[in-house]
């Protein structure tokens, strides 16, 4: 796979645009609309250089839920789900390539993998690769991941695993990932309740404003319910940050965070926040705070030392 290096972080709204347009019939005949291939192609992207805005890093931890958690000062670190909204762009774009088989609008995230190897400086200077892996069938559709990391001088500081789906068509087995409004049987695990959420009908514009990510599904009933919504839904991301926001004080500088998400949170709504340690693992979960069904289950641990010290020190 030859990798490409970009000389600046792509546009979005362009690239949503031919995302869009890869749903009009016809469409993927052009070289340049999503849609012209049966699998996902070889890409990788590469940006170098890239730093942090700090206002547009306050910003987004205000919308994450940083400031309603510990009194919001801008620190010296970046949240653990932050550099997911650096490499978004590079994800837009993979996506927009020709022979992606279809385009991003509409397509679900159901999996996320944050590996946080340290805490990363404000003002460090990053280099972030992106690529994508070939489709694979589901109960719903069809699946594929976006694979991202970010290195410092050579040293890897955090990867991340965005698995997608593609919904329509699949094995029609059930499944526990999301991608419809089906309710899903709240999981046995004993979570304490320490955090209820009301979450307003402009979370998805306010979080795509931070985000980048102004996916249909998220910006306003009239635009989720072609795409199948009956009105928008939270980001998935949104959901993962302010779940990680709500445990930073739990969390070492070095760890992993899993999480599925499950049925879609339809906005406005009020959720609440489960959590409980077992061991040095945090199981966590996000359930509607009437009907008790699962939106979001996931687990966070600690990084082992080796692994650890292996990304300091590179071959």
């Amino acid at each position: 796979m030859a990798a490409r290096t970009l000389g600046s972080p792509p546009s979005i709204l362009p690239l949503y645009a031919r995302a869009a347009a890869s749903l009009i019939p016809g469409t993927s005949l052009l070289p340049f609309i999503p849609g012209g291939g049966k699998d996902v192609p070889d890409i990788e992207l590469v940006l170098a250089g890239v730093r942090v805005d700090p206002d547009k890093l306050a910003r987004y931890a205000k919308v994450c839920g940083y400031a309603k958690v510990c009194g919001f000062s801008l620190r010296d670190h970046l949240p653990p789900a932050y550099p997911h909204v650096l490499a978004f762009p590079l994800h837009m774009a993979a996506m927009a390539d020709g022979r992606f088989p279809f385009g991003a609008v509409g397509l679900v995230h159901i999996e996320n993998r944050i590996v946080q190897h340290r805490l990363i400086g404000l003002g460090e200077e990053m280099e972030i690769r992106v690529r994508a892996t070939k489709l694979q069938e589901h109960p719903r559709g069809l699946t594929f991941a976006l694979l991202s990391e970010v290195r410092v001088r050579g040293e890897m500081v955090w990867e991340g695993v965005s698995r997608m789906l593609r919904r329509g068509g699949g094995s029609g087995k059930r499944s526990g990932h999301a991608g419809s409004e089906a309710e899903l049987e709240p999981s046995e695990a004993e979570l304490e309740p320490t955090a209820e959420w009301r979450l307003g009908g402009d979370l998805g514009r306010r979080y795509a404003a931070v985000s980048g990510d102004r996916n249909p599904i998220h910006m306003h009933p009239l635009l989720a319910r072609p795409l199948g919504f009956s009105r928008a839904i939270a980001h998935g991301m949104w959901t993962k940050a302010r779940c990680l926001a709500e445990l930073e004080s739990r969390l070492p500088d070095a760890f992993s965070a899993d999480v599925s998400f499950r049925k879609p949170i339809l906005l406005p709504a009020r959720v609440v926040f489960a959590s409980a340690q077992h061991g040095e693992q945090i199981d966590f979960s996000v359930r509607d705070a009437e009907r008790g069904s699962t939106h979001l289950e996931g687990h966070t641990q600690p990084l082992p030392a080796k692994q650890a010290s292996d990304r300091r020190n590179p071959t």
